[in-house]
């Protein structure tokens, strides 16, 4: 008999979780006090690896998402308000594409015969990612006031249940 394997499905790295949980911070401090915040104080406060973040942070830097200042008083910042800020760009920024087909854009596969027809539901599923990741922003996760969307996708019977 076969070997059963449970996967679990999309998986969100640890990468894309902590940089979203970096850019809450500054979303969070820009409120506050719109001052510089240190990688430090970002790893202390959300308890992440500080080497790990440095290179998060210099990813997020390098797609315009913060910008450093240097000096005793230096640190990171949003590089525009929170609610400009998509969290699908955040993903882009430290994890690439949202979907990819084993290293492919949806639209690049093609297949015969009976599977000619599963590159549309690549696309398909990319462009629900978008929907979801692109129309949430970081002050729309900051509030928990998600959009409509979003919020209607929750309450679906099946949605906080595993399969």
């Amino acid at each position: 008999m076969g070997t059963v394997r449970h996967n679990e499905g999309m998986e969100i790295s640890a990468r894309t979780e902590y940089a979203v949980r970096a850019m809450l911070q500054l979303a969070e401090a820009s409120r506050a006090q719109d001052v510089p915040v240190s990688t430090d104080a970002l790893a202390r406060a959300q308890d992440l690896p500080r080497k790990f973040l440095e290179s998060i942070l210099t990813d997020l830097r390098k797609a315009g998402l913060v910008y450093s200042t240097q000096g005793a008083r230096g640190g990171y910042q949003l590089a525009r308000p929170a609610a400009e800020i998509g969290v699908g760009a955040v993903i882009r920024a430290v994890d690439g594409p949202l979907a990819e087909v084993r290293g492919r854009r949806p639209q690049d596969t093609t297949y015969d015969g009976v599977a000619r027809h599963l590159p549309e539901l690549w696309v398909a599923v990319r462009a629900s990612l978008r929907q979801v990741l692109d129309a949430t922003s970081l002050e729309d996760l900051l509030t928990g006031e998600l959009p409509a969307p979003v919020r209607e996708l929750l309450t679906l019977p099946d949605a906080w249940q595993n399969r």
